[in-house]
This record gives structure tokens, C-alpha cells and sequence, in this order.
């Protein structure tokens, strides 16, 4: 089986968990005997190509003359998105990159039809036209290539599937990783959900990473539930022992949250969790690792609350940094508002971390040796994470046998079910 995979990241270029999913189930579907080509809107060359050709965006020439082009540029309609889109920098940080001329010029000097165009792969100013643009590529890719499904990951590339499956025909299967009200609650942006709508809506078949997102996919976007299909993430096993002994350098224990610091991932709980914690001990440490446009914010209750010296900001960590933060730290909490599934707490649990997880994350319906508290519960997420760090006993079972859970949390396992779902799409779109 062939299948035409779109998505906006892959490693080691990542921002979030999109990427490093996408890495694994491709691993892992091949040894399904599935063969995916995966196009990124940017290349940077050392992309792991194990399992899968890189397809990239960048070098794809378009005979812009050709009358299939021009009728689907038609049916593109162009948005403009605001800096508040770009999920991983701060208001300050995209006003830097502004100034300084980071995002690439290009998009901005090139015709709109141009025969090749080159895109940055970032979050940017002009994120919307960069979208557009990935479809009509993709319209490209779909009518000079092979492949059986077409697969395309989170809203920055639905409408390249849905491009690819108006030319080629073939069926559609679109995996939800987040939606709109995930990253913003009810203040929704209504461009992007409604191109979340109709990537579902155009598919013949939609994976959600959980239950918990499934429920928003049918109950906020009307999605037929017949057609909506879970598959939760995995994790990918992890045997660097040098990381995993590394040494903390202080005798404190430490307390470690890592994600975006957005309002989806509920870092002012975890702050005022760990000033109820620390009423009780001093000698703890918490580390804020990521970015994010609450990060100032933060920054400025810490001070407020006068913890600073036992709170770090570590800034946005990645690859071995990640890992071996979760190596210097005695507990792991994410403590998110709405999060569709959640990686980190399998690779904290991975480095023998235990953890703290909110009962609103799709994580929580698979992890049965984990903490789970409501992300608003302030006292009961401060007493899950003293609990931890004051009983010995407790903390060892749920390093324990939480370990043992997230061992047999394989891609291969999501892998089955993804071709699965692939096999459906098809006896779907032959009827």
C-alpha cells in the first residue's frame, strides 16, 4: 500500500508532539507494508529518511499554464492569520523575528503563481498563504505520483488533502492531533476552524488521538461518528543510559513542567501549584521549560508570588535537551486544559519519571499509573506532586508500573489500526 502523507514538521524540525507522531507511525507503518511518501513545505537535509521519502514542497515546479491548476487556485479562498496564530513564540519573540527579517522574504515578493515556490516550514507572518500554496503543490504531487490513500496531518494540511483527492480521486483519511478549541478555547479563530471543518467534512475517514478529541470532532463539528475512528499515540522506546543517569547538580528535588507556555497547556495552574508546594517545603525546584505567549506573564507571578529563586525558565528545550531534563527531575506534571493526548508524560514515565496529568487529556484514558487530577484543582494538583515527592513508596509504583505501561505502548500497535482505517477509506471510495 502507498499512501501520500502531508504534514507541516518532521524531526528532527519540530515545534510540538505533531512531528515526533508523525515519525513514529511512519516507522512503524512500514513495517505494515505500508510505503508513505511525506511532504513537508521544507526540506533542511538531515530529516531521518529510514522509513520514508521526504518529499519536499520547496522543489516542486508547477506549469502554473495548466488548466487544472488555475481552477482549483480558484476555489482557494486566502485568508490572512495574525501573529497570535504562531503557537510557540511570544508576542515579543515575533516582533524580534519581524524586525530582523527572519520569516523569508519570498512569500511575500513572489508572484502568487509562480512557478516554484519556496516556503519557510515556520510558523510565520504569512502562515495562510503557505498553506494555500501546499495545497496547490499538492494538487501537483497527486497528478504525477502513485499511491492508494492520501493522509494529511492537522488543519495545516487539510486542504492539501482535500486538493490531492479532488485530482486524483483517491480517498482522504484527515488525523485530528488538536482542534481549534484545544488551542483556544471558546475564543476560537474562525478561518481555521472552519478549514478544520471542512478537511473532516471531505474525508472519508478521521483519526482523532483519543476519545476525548472524538467527542469534540462529532459533537462540535457535526462530524458523522461512523466515520471518526480513534487511534491513540505511542512513544518511541528510549535506551540512551548516559541521559538517563545524568546528574541534576542540585540537591533539591525537581519538579518539571515542558510543553508550550499557552493557555491550552495550563501553565499558571502549575505556577500556583508549586507556591502551595512550596509553602510546605523548600527544598523543592520547578522548571518551566518551553515558550509561549503566556510566558511573560508567568515570569511576572513568580515574581509576584516570590518564588523565583526556586522557579527556572529554561526556554523552548529539544532532542537530547528534552531528555535529559526529564532525567534531572523527580516529578513530571502537565496540568493541560484541554489536550488531545499528550507525548511528554510517556516520555517522562519512559525516563523513569513519574507524573501528574489532568483528567481533560486524552493520555489519561490510557495511563493507568499516573496521578490524574482536574487541570483548576489547585489543591489537589499541589498534593499530588508533594505526595510524590515525600512518599518514597508511592513514587517507586507508579515509576514502576507506569514504565511497564508505556513499554508496551508501541507505534506498531497504532500502526495496525491506521492501516486498518486505510483499508476502509478505500472499500469506502470503491462503493
Amino acid at each position: 500500500m502507498r499512501v501520500l502523507m502531508f504534514g507541516w514538521e518532521f524531526p528532527p524540525h519540530i515545534t510540538g508532539g505533531l512531528g515526533t507522531a508523525c515519525f513514529g507511525l511512519t516507522k512503524a507503518l512500514l513495517k505494515q507494508g505500508v510505503h508513505v511518501m511525506f511532504v513537508v513545505p521544507k526540506v533542511y537535509g538531515d530529516e531521518n529518511q529510514e522509513a520514508v521519502r521526504i518529499l519536499n514542497a520547496s522543489d516542486i515546479m508547477i506549469d502554473i499554464t495548466d488548466e487544472t491548476f488555475q481552477e482549483y487556485w480558484k476555489q482557494i479562498t486566502y485568508m490572512e492569520i495574525g501573529s497570535n496564530l504562531i503557537p510557540y513564540v511570544s508576542p515579543e519573540e515575533f516582533e524580534r523575528l519581524i524586525n530582523e527579517n527572519v520569516f523569508d522574504k519570498n512569500e511575500t515578493e513572489q508572484s502568487i503563481f509562480s512557478e516554484q515556490f519556496l516556503f519557510s516550514g515556520k510558523y510565520g507572518k504569512d502562515l495562510m498563504k503557505e498553506v494555500s500554496r501546499y495545497a496547490l503543490i499538492a494538487s501537483s504531487l497527486a497528478a504525477s505520483n502513485q499511491f492508494d490513500v492520501i493522509h494529511a496531518h492537522d488543519w495545516l494540511t487539510y486542504p492539501a488533502g482535500i486538493a490531492a483527492k479532488k485530482i486524483s480521486g483517491k480517498p482522504l483519511v484527515v488525523h485530528v492531533h488538536a482542534t481549534e478549541f484545544d488551542r483556544s478555547g471558546e475564543n476560537i479563530n474562525q478561518n481555521v476552524y472552519d478549514i478544520e471543518r471542512k478537511g473532516m467534512e471531505a474525508a472519508d475517514m478521521v483519526i482523532t488521538v483519543s476519545h476525548f478529541t472524538r467527542q469534540i470532532v462529532i459533537d462540535r463539528y457535526g462530524i458523522d461518528p461512523d466515520k471518526v475512528v480513534t487511534v491513540h499515540n505511542a512513544v518511541e522506546p528510549f535506551d540512551n543510559l548516559a541521559v538517563l543517569n545524568a546528574k541534576k547538580h542540585v540537591k533539591e528535588k525537581v519538579v518539571t513542567f515542558l510543553g508550550r507556555v499557552t493557555f491550552q497547556k495550563g501553565p499558571d495552574y502549575f505556577v500556583e501549584a508549586a507556591n502551595k508546594v512550596l509553602q510546605k517545603d523548600k527544598n523543592v525546584r520547578f522548571v518551566m521549560a518551553g515558550q509561549g505567549d503566556m510566558l511573560n506573564r508567568m515570569i511576572k507571578r513568580v515574581a509576584q508570588l516570590k518564588i523565583s529563586t526556586q522557579f527556572h525558565f529554561t526556554g523552548f528545550l529539544k532532542g537530547e535537551e528534552v531528555d535529559t531534563m526529564f532525567a534531572m527531575s523527580d516529578v513530571y506534571v502537565m496540568p493541560s486544559v484541554s489536550e488531545p493526548f499528550g507525548i511528554s508524560p510517556l516520555e517522562a514515565l519512559r525516563s523513569n519519571v513519574p507524573v501528574v496529568i489532568s483528567k481533560q487529556s486524552g493520555v489519561a484514558e490510557v495511563l493507568r499509573h499516573a496521578l490524574k487530577v482536574d487541570f483548576w484543582d489547585i489543591d489537589a494538583l499541589s498534593d499530588s506532586i508533594y505526595g510524590l515527592l515525600h512518599y518514597e513508596a508511592l513514587s517507586k509504583m507508579f515509576i514502576k508500573y507506569g514504565k511497564e505501561e508505556v513499554d508496551n505502548m508501541k507505534w506498531e500497535n497504532s500502526a495496525i489500526k491506521v492501516r486498518l482505517v486505510y483499508e476502509m477509506s478505500i472499500g469506502k471510495a470503491n462503493k
